[in-house]
C-alpha cells in the first residue's frame, strides 16, 4: 500500500479570521559579531587618521583662495613669535638667572613674562580666534557654496546672545583643560587617559566650526563626537600629540599655530560611521522584506562613550553658580524630563544665550516698572482755580 509523500516545507497552522503575525525570531534585533564590531571602529580610526593628513588639502585651500591665505600666513607668523618668545625664556633666560644673588637677576625672568610673554601670547591667541573663524566660514563657504549661518543680529538681545556664547565657549575650553589635568593625576592610567580626552577635545574644536555652520545645537554635536568615538579620536591624535611636548603656554602656542591648518581639514572631512547603530550597508536579498533589516553593533563594544559627561556637568555647575549670583532662579526645562542626558539643558541654554537675554530683560523691565511708580497718576493731582498744580 503506497502512501503520498509529506510535503518537504513545513505548513503552519492558523485558526479562522486570524490575522499573520511575524515570529519572535524575526522581530529580535539583529547584532554583529564582536570580531567584526571591532574592526569595523578600526576601520573608522583609520579614517579619522587620514583625514588628520590630508595636507594636500591644506595647501590647496590655502593656494587657491587670497582671504585664506592671508588669515592663515598671519596665524603663522603671530604665533610663531609666540612660540620664539616662549622658547627664549625657556631655553635662555631662565638657565642665566637660575642661583643669581642680585635682585634685578633674579626677577627678570618675571619682567620678561609679565611685559612681553603674557602680551604676545594672550594677544596672538586672542586675534588667532578671529583668523580660524573668517578661515572656516570662508572655507565653508567654498566647500558647499552657501553661507554657514545667519548673520548675527545687530540688536540689543543679538549682542548679549553674541558675548554669552563666546563666555561660554571659554567656560568649555577651561573646563576641558581642568579635566584633562585631572585625569593626569590619576595613578598608573593618567597620562593615558588624559592624552585620549585630550585627543578627543581638539577634534572637537576642529569640527565645532562645521556644526554651529549646520545648526547644530551643543548637545547634538556632542552626541555627534560621542557616537563617532573611535574617528575622531583618531583624528584630534596628531594635533594632542604635537601639543604635549613643551610646557603650558608652549603647548597653546603649538595648539593655536596648527589650529587652522586643522579646521581646514575638518571642512573637508566625512566623518563616520553615517549611521552608528546601522553601519553595514545592506545585503542584498531575494526577499524584499529582509533588505531592511537593521544590523546594530555587537552589545560588548559600545556605540557611544559619554566623553564629554565631567565637562557637562563642571559647565551646568558654573551656569547655577552664576544663575544664583545674578538672582535668577533656576527652572529646569520641560525638555529634559524625556531625556536620559538632560543635565546638558542649562550649558545649552547658556551657550545660546537664553540665561543673559532673560536676566538683562528682567532687569529692564523691573527698572522701568519702578520708574513709572514714581509718577502720580493724573487723579492725584488737584485743581486750584483754573489752573493744575501738582499735589
Amino acid at each position: 500500500m503506497s502512501t503520498a509523500p509529506y510535503a518537504t516545507r513545513p505548513q503552519s497552522f492558523r485558526y479562522a479570521g486570524q490575522t499573520p503575525r511575524l515570529s519572535s525570531r524575526s522581530s529580535y534585533p539583529m547584532f554583529l559579531s564582536v570580531q567584526d564590531s571591532v574592526f569595523l571602529q578600526l576601520t573608522w580610526a583609520w579614517r579619522g587618521l587620514y583625514d588628520a593628513f590630508r595636507w594636500n588639502v591644506v595647501f590647496g585651500s590655502v593656494a587657491s583662495d587670497s582671504e585664506i591665505r592671508a588669515n592663515v600666513y598671519k596665524s603663522v607668523l603671530l604665533n610663531s613669535l609666540s612660540l620664539l618668545s616662549i622658547y627664549i625664556f625657556d631655553l635662555l633666560l631662565l638657565p642665566l638667572v637660575q642661583d643669581q644673588q642680585k635682585w634685578f637677576h633674579r626677577n627678570i625672568g618675571w619682567f620678561y613674562q609679565v611685559l612681553w610673554l603674557l602680551p604676545v601670547v594672550g594677544t596672538s591667541l586672542y586675534l588667532n580666534g578671529t583668523w580660524c573663524t573668517i578661515i572656516a566660514k570662508r572655507t565653508y563657504l567654498l566647500q558647499h557654496g552657501g553661507r554657514p549661518a545667519a548673520p548675527q543680529s545687530t540688536s540689543y538681545t543679538g549682542m548679549l546672545k553674541a558675548i554669552a556664547t563666546s563666555a561660554y565657549r571659554v567656560v568649555m575650553v577651561c573646563t576641558s583643560v581642568v579635566v584633562s589635568f585631572a585625569l593626569g593625576k590619576i595613578p598608573l592610567v593618567g597620562p593615558t587617559a588624559g592624552f585620549t580626552f585630550l585627543c578627543w577635545v581638539d577634534a572637537y574644536y576642529c569640527f565645532e566650526f562645521v556644526w554651529i555652520a549646520r545648526g547644530l545645537s551643543l548637545s547634538r554635536r556632542i552626541r555627534y563626537l560621542e557616537e563617532r568615538w573611535a574617528y575622531y579620536f583618531a583624528f584630534g591624535l596628531p594635533s594632542a600629540a604635537l601639543c604635549t611636548w613643551g610646557s603650558g603656554l608652549a603647548n597653546a602656542a603649538l595648539f593655536a599655530l596648527v589650529f587652522p591648518v586643522y579646521i581646514i581639514m575638518a571642512m573637508h572631512a566625512r566623518p563616520v560611521p553615517t549611521d552608528p547603530y546601522n553601519p553595514m550597508t545592506p545585503i542584498p536579498s531575494q526577499r524584499p522584506e529582509e533588505n531592511d533589516i537593521v544590523r546594530h553593533p555587537s552589545p560588548f563594544v559600545p556605540i557611544r562613550l559619554p566623553i564629554f559627561a565631567p565637562v557637562i556637568w563642571l559647565n551646568d555647575g558654573i551656569v547655577k553658580i552664576l544663575n544664583v549670583i545674578g538672582g535668577r532662579p533656576i527652572v529646569g526645562h520641560k525638555a529634559a524630563a524625556g531625556r536620559g542626558r538632560g543635565f546638558s539643558d542649562a550649558s545649552e541654554s547658556a551657550e545660546d544665550g537664553v540665561n543673559t537675554v532673560q536676566m538683562e530683560l528682567q532687569s529692564l523691565k523691573s527698572s522701568s516698572s519702578s520708574s513709572s511708580k514714581q509718577v502720580r497718576p493724573t487723579s492725584g493731582r488737584i485743581k486750584i482755580g483754573s489752573q493744575r498744580k501738582l499735589d
